[in-house]
């Protein structure tokens, strides 16, 4: 069975939407693997995962694990369960983060939460790290657990890292990147390299494809968080202004706070220091003004042009040609 049936073999995909095209018939097993395997006989459990997994998102996740492990030559079937483990450990991760944060909407629509309380969510949240070790056992890929373990310790990590580094206004550029590093880019890193152990690949090509996915991960964090203050509530599916309502130094802040007029700066690390969203126009201004923006997207593409080059170890291929529009697509993105 090929991994993941081509559209059209010759024709390199032009943008995301055609890149998601070519991986549609693989990602439609993994989501039914996903819904067979998501159940349990606690209603509670069932109602709690069943609004996160369905609640939309792009699956890029599960998605890289499909296209890094056709580009690394794999021709079977493990790596749909392979996905779904990705899956399930970043459901996991989305549950406990919006209990730390208190976040109330994501993806357009109520947070778990909010909607059956902190207590569901992280414990539903443990059973979807505890599934996601069963499906991974059941693989028998002693190199896939050991990537997988230490990637939700790295996970937890940065976590903790971020949560030492809220409210306060002197976090530097690279503290942050620490933290998105282990928070967001290593799952990235992790799924295009299950992927290529799968295909039991050359260990250049399974260092490139990691190496890709913690480039790409970075991109998407860092572009993420410039959504925060130049897009609006209804294409982000979140509240505009989070990060700062919640005192997270990132990085169009660290940046603004550093370069902004002394008035407006003091106004930054204020807000950082107490959070809240009194003076949201205002951060917003400096942050423009300061040039962070465009400073921000410069080092999202600095990360860009890293995982474009890591793709020249890796095969030619379509799959290949989707995984180097999905670099593209992490930094033009609109949510």
């Amino acid at each position: 069975m090929s991994a993941i049936a081509p559209l059209e073999p010759a024709a390199p995909p032009a943008n995301f939407e055609a890149a998601r095209a070519y991986a549609k018939p693989g990602m439609a097993e993994v989501d039914r693997l996903i819904r067979r395997r998501l159940g349990s006989d606690v209603m509670l459990v069932n109602q709690v995962a069943e609004h996160i997994v369905s609640g939309g998102g792009k699956r890029l996740r599960p998605m890289l694990v499909l296209l890094a492990a056709e580009a690394a030559g794999y021709r079977g079937v493990q790596h749909h369960q392979a996905a779904a483990v990705i899956e399930f450990i970043h459901t996991a991760t989305l549950l406990h983060d919006d209990v730390v944060d208190e976040s109330d909407l994501r993806r357009g629509r109520k947070t778990a939460n909010a909607v059956f309380g902190n207590a569901a969510s992280v414990l539903v949240g443990d059973y979807l790290y505890s599934r996601a070790f069963q499906l991974m056992v059941e693989l028998e890929r002693m190199r896939i657990m050991q990537v997988m373990a230490d990637t939700t310790n790295q996970i937890a990590e940065g976590e903790v890292l971020q949560l030492m580094h809220i409210g306060n206004p002197d976090t530097d550029e690279a503290a942050y990147l620490r933290v998105i590093e282990r928070k967001t880019a290593v799952l990235f890193a992790a799924a295009c390299r299950v992927g290529a152990i799968l295909a039991d690949a050359p260990k250049v090509v399974e260092d490139a494809l990691a190496d890709y996915g913690m480039a790409l991960g970075m991109v998407f964090q860092i572009a993420d968080d410039v959504l925060d203050y130049v897009s609006d509530a209804d294409t982000m599916g979140k509240n505009v202004g989070d990060d700062l309502a919640e005192g997270k130094p990132t990085l169009p802040l660290i940046h603004a706070l550093r370069h902004a007029d002394a008035e407006s700066a003091q106004t930054i690390r204020r807000v950082i220091e107490s959070g809240g969203l009194d003076s949201l126009d205002r951060v917003i201004a400096a942050i423009r003004d300061s040039g962070a923006i465009d400073y921000s997207l410069a080092r999202a593409q600095s990360f860009a042009d890293a995982a474009h080059r890591a793709l020249d170890a890796v095969p030619d291929g379509a799959a290949r040609d989707c995984l180097d529009v999905l670099a593209r697509y992490a930094i033009q993105r609109d949510h």
